[in-house]
């Protein structure tokens, strides 16, 4: 019973994310809400990017010169033209600023883009899950509830005016939270022969051109 009820009290915290905006290029927005006062505390969102999903980090660092947002990315190195089937998942932390509408929540939002995906046979669309963040914690001037988070493994400073070293922490008890779905457009198999055929016409037209306009007005 005693357990139960400390379950219940640590569901108190959750969080949400939405992807804004279509196509391509979309913003994340992720809110916290805390079951406790977080007061003198970093608030995080750890957001796992699979490898259908990516944030530019030359973007996010000029963000960040511009005080628009605060992130980190693990890997910090992020290949932009790999199509998904030769890319690789990221961690992004994604620091949340105070709502002023509420006392306990946070938000932050950050711009993420899709990336190209294989040709698919009878479908126009491929699903990119994109699973619920971790809420994440660092106090270097409060306590939190030893039944409702432990010490995370974050290899990054914590934003504290304290000297000596602080110490990251997550929920122990997530709810079920929602994952976040993207459908990314794809090319049809069906359309492979057709569109290599219609490539190459175009680049050997475009060749011609090129080569004509070199002889007539080139010097040699």
């Amino acid at each position: 019973c005693v357990t139960s009820d400390v379950q219940a009290a640590c569901r108190d915290t959750s969080v949400t994310q939405e992807l804004l905006k279509e196509g391509f290029h979309r913003d994340l927005l992720v809110k916290a809400e805390l079951g406790e006062d977080a007061g003198g505390c970093a608030v995080a969102a750890g957001v796992r990017l699979p490898p259908g999903i990516y944030a530019d980090p030359y973007e996010l660092a000029a963000l960040q010169q511009r005080n628009l947002t605060k992130a980190v990315l693990f890997p910090d190195v992020v290949d932009l033209e790999a199509p998904e089937y030769l890319a690789r998942d990221h961690l992004l932390l994604l620091f949340l600023e105070p709502d002023a509408r509420c006392s306990r929540c946070f938000r932050a939002a950050v711009p993420v883009h899709a990336r190209y995906h294989r040709p698919a046979a009878g479908t126009e669309g491929a699903l990119v899950v994109l699973e619920s963040p971790e809420v994440l914690l660092c106090c270097c001037h409060g306590h939190l509830s030893a039944e409702c988070w432990e010490p995370a493994e974050v290899d990054t400073p914590c934003p504290s005016d304290s000297t000596g070293p602080c110490q990251w922490h997550s929920t122990k008890h997530r709810p079920a939270y929602e994952e976040s779905m993207l459908r990314v457009p794809v090319g049809l198999r069906e359309h492979s022969s057709l569109v290599c055929a219609l490539t190459l016409l175009t680049t050997g037209l475009c060749s011609g051109l090129i080569l004509a306009a070199a002889c007539k007005y080139g010097h040699f």
